[in-house]
């Protein structure tokens, strides 16, 4: 009788238990069987601390992160972004909140003067070239507008084409280091004032329910700074304040402002 006809006889006369391990143990000279990985780490779930604090009655700050506004005045009939004029929107924008500074439509007198003679004096023009891209997953690109304003801060605002014209989906002012686009996501590298050799990134998300924008992750992360070569070790050159980029070759000074600002991964399409 060969070997594995002589194991399968002599299981079949041991008890369920036995036979079931002698049938692992014959298993194991297999080299394609089962093997174990190992004992698993035991499962461990969330701790509530303070089960007992009483329910929230009142609802959190609003900071205007899902305040969402249809742009007076613009058609897009086509559902194009490509063709509208970024200027434009922030123009119709503007007026239709003059004076308001601060929150999503806040713009300071110079920033507004300087966007008025954006046709006249185009290299001061505070509105970066724009970009598109489908940030809603509904096939549409959406318009993404960028505009340099006074400290380093930069405004940066999402379009979406619906309805024949444009509804603002985002609106932000931060000083910010770099915009990306990791997905459908526009990731913010801001500075962080509080804390030296760190920076925030937040992710900007677009949200069905709320039809907007909403920043779904925030973080603080640590940035490591640049090894200085060996050959300006002797001679620092001094650091670049925060939103200044030099302008590479080709394009105009828009674009070449835009590239710095949005960062080398967003690209324009």
């Amino acid at each position: 009788m060969s070997r594995p006809h002589r194991r399968a006889a002599y299981a079949a006369l041991l008890p369920p238990a036995a036979a079931l391990g002698t049938l692992l143990l014959a298993g194991c000279d297999d080299p394609g069987a089962l093997e174990s990985a190992g004992p698993t780490p035991t499962a461990v779930g969330p701790v509530r601390l303070w089960p007992d604090l009483p329910p929230v009655t009142a609802p959190p700050i609003d900071y205007g992160e899902s305040d969402t506004e249809r742009v007076p005045g613009i058609r897009v009939p086509d559902g194009d972004v490509r063709g509208v004029d970024p200027v434009a929107v922030v123009r119709a924008e503007v007026a239709a909140h003059p004076d308001q500074y601060s929150g999503p439509d806040g713009m300071d007198e110079g920033t507004a003067r300087r966007i008025e003679r954006c046709g006249s004096e185009p290299k001061g023009c505070p509105v970066l070239a724009p970009y598109h891209r489908d940030l809603t997953g509904d096939g549409r690109d959406e318009l993404i507008v960028g505009i340099r304003m006074p400290d380093q801060q930069l405004g940066l605002r999402v379009y979406l084409p619906e309805r024949g014209g444009l509804t603002r989906i985002m609106s932000t002012v931060e000083q910010i280091v770099s915009v990306e686009l990791a997905g459908k996501d526009l990731v913010t590298r801001v500075v962080s004032a509080g804390i030296p050799g760190y920076e925030y990134r937040t992710a900007w998300t677009w949200d069905g329910q709320q039809r907007t924008m909403l920043p779904t992750r925030d973080e603080i992360i640590r940035v490591k700074p640049s090894a200085p070569r060996p050959d300006t070790a002797a001679t620092p050159t001094p650091a670049k304040p925060v939103g200044h980029f030099t302008a590479g070759a080709g394009g105009n000074a828009r674009e070449q402002i835009a590239v710095g600002l949005f960062g080398e991964d967003l690209g324009h399409r």
